[in-house]
Formats: C-alpha cells, sequence, structure tokens
C-alpha cells in the first residue's frame, strides 16, 4: 500500500493539473491566486469548488456534464486525488483541475470574488463538540467562502448526516443568510422541485450510504 502511494503521489506531481503547494508556499502567497481560469485553464468560465472532493468523482462527473464551467477537487489527501486527476487526464477533460491542501486556506488560494460556486460533498460531521470548529459549515469556513464567492455565488451540502444537516439550516437561519433548496432526503423531492443531477451524481461513500438505507439530504444557500 506504502509503495503504491508513493506512486500515486510521483503521478499527481506529473499531472499539469494536480497543484500540490505546501502550507508554507501558500501562506507566503500562491501565485495562482486571482489567475486560475487563465493560468490553469485558459479561458475566463465560471469556477465551482468541490471541498473535501476525495477521489474526485463529483468533481470529475460535473465536469464531464458542464464543459464550460472549470472544475476544481479541493483535498489534503494527494492519493484520494489521483484517482480524479488520472479519470479526468484519461478522459481527455480540460475543465478538471485538483488542488492539494488544508481547506481552511481556501482565502489563500482563491481571490476574492473569484469562484463561483462551491460543492461540500459528504464532510466528517465532527460531531463532538470539541470538534466544532472543525465542521465545514463552522462560521470561521463560512468566512472563509464568503470572501472567495462571487455575489450570490451559490454553496452546496450534500450529507447523510442528519446531525450536521440539521446544524447547518441552523446555523444558516440564525446567521440570517438565504436558504434557497433542502431536500431531507434527496430520494423523496417534490416532482415540481425535482433536480436529477442530486441523484445522478454520486461520490463512492454515497453510494456506501445508501446501500446502508440512509436518507441523503441537501442544502443551497447563499450569502446574499
Amino acid at each position: 500500500m506504502a509503495r503504491k502511494k508513493l506512486e500515486r503521489f510521483e503521478e499527481n506531481a506529473k499531472m499539469r493539473h494536480v497543484i500540490e503547494p505546501s502550507r508554507e508556499q501558500v501562506l507566503e502567497g500562491l501565485s495562482l491566486q486571482g489567475n486560475w481560469g487563465q493560468r490553469i485553464f485558459g479561458n475566463d468560465n465560471p469556477i465551482v469548488l468541490e471541498l473535501g472532493c476525495g477521489k474526485g468523482e463529483y468533481t470529475v462527473a460535473l465536469a464531464k456534464r458542464n464543459p464550460g464551467v472549470n472544475y476544481i477537487g479541493v483535498d489534503i489527501k494527494g492519493a484520494r486525488i489521483w484517482y480524479g486527476a488520472k479519470e479526468a487526464e484519461e478522459a481527455g477533460l480540460k475543465n478538471v483541475a485538483f488542488l492539494r491542501t488544508q481547506i481552511e486556506l481556501l482565502d489563500h488560494c482563491f481571490d476574492g470574488g473569484e469562484v463561483s460556486e462551491i460543492w461540500i460533498t459528504f464532510p466528517d460531521p465532527q460531531i463532538k463538540h470539541t470538534r466544532i470548529k472543525h465542521r465545514l459549515t463552522h462560521p470561521k469556513f463560512m468566512m472563509r467562502y464568503q470572501y472567495i464567492l462571487k455575489s450570490k455565488g451559490l454553496l452546496h451540502l450534500k450529507t447523510d448526516s442528519e446531525f450536521l444537516h440539521g446544524y447547518t439550516i441552523g446555523l444558516l437561519q440564525l446567521m440570517g443568510f438565504p436558504i434557497h433548496r433542502v431536500f431531507h432526503n434527496i430520494d423523496k423531492q417534490d416532482p415540481r422541485n425535482n433536480e436529477p443531477v442530486l441523484k445522478e451524481v454520486q461520490t463512492h461513500y454515497e453510494q456506501l450510504f445508501r446501500e446502508e438505507g440512509k436518507a441523503i439530504t441537501y442544502i443551497r444557500w447563499s450569502f446574499e
């Protein structure tokens, strides 16, 4: 397993659309900040992030569906990113990139208003109270998202955790941020509000959760 990881790290280093700066490099000033569109994708198309992307299934699937949008999967685990990066490379996708960094450093990686949308897919709910600041919808993360998002940019949370789902709704209401759509179970959407992409695009973990009979929830919101 260790050998395979090393081989994947070596492959990541050779793929142009896998960016792996050190924490120090990010804090000192990432040269891509404010320049992702032109320097990585060669265009000014909207940029969408998937946070905690894991193997990048969501990032790659959305990129295949929307060639006019640039997608960046963000995760700290390079061995996981390899799967999505490899698939994107083999499929010849030009609108996919992967950034290996901590999510807490997003505001050092992207400029103000540089991102159009953010997807948070099946993050660790961090249920223990001592871990509250690590929840990806905690106010400290919200502040970072608000900075990098364009005006009226959308955020999406898809999770199997009823706890995180409820926590996030309560937090959004408390902070006064507009909630545009809530599904407590995406398989029981009102036909009038049906959004097939929420069921058709699935991560590895989502498939496992579905096999266990867990309801998959969804929230979409913005900051204005």
